[in-house]
């Protein structure tokens, strides 16, 4: 198995105190998991948490970047939020990003019809 980017290997270590943290590669970079629910994505050595109308406050607040990328025709924003660099320094500070992105992703969850729950 290759090696995994270090950075990936830091960000499930910070996220690890929170649950079973995976990442698996997606789409050119690499989908964060914990406890088996996408919570984040990481592109180019940054960290995005998932946010929805409740959370999205709490990160833009903290100085949080959406992941915006280029598709063929158009921009586009996503829901996922950059981490707060704050949130960087440890554990506990990652621990309720982590779990703000865990509750936005189980509502996002909870809205699709049950067939396609699986498929997160």
């Amino acid at each position: 198995m290759p090696a995994r980017d270090p950075c990936i290997d830091y960000f499930v270590e910070l996220l690890s105190p929170n649950g079973a943290v995976t990442a698996r590669r997606m789409f050119g970079g690499w989908g964060v998991y914990l406890d088996g629910v996408i919570i984040g994505l990481v592109a180019d050595e940054t960290l995005y948490f998932k946010a929805d109308e409740q959370t999205r406050a709490r990160f833009e607040t903290a100085g949080s970047t959406p992941f915006v990328f280029d598709s063929k025709s158009k921009r586009v924003t996503t829901s996922y939020w950059s981490a707060p660099d704050g949130a960087m320094d440890s554990p506990e500070a990652m621990r309720p990003w982590a779990q703000l992105a865990l509750q936005a992703a189980l509502r996002k969850a909870a809205l699709k019809p049950a067939g396609k729950r699986n498929r997160l």
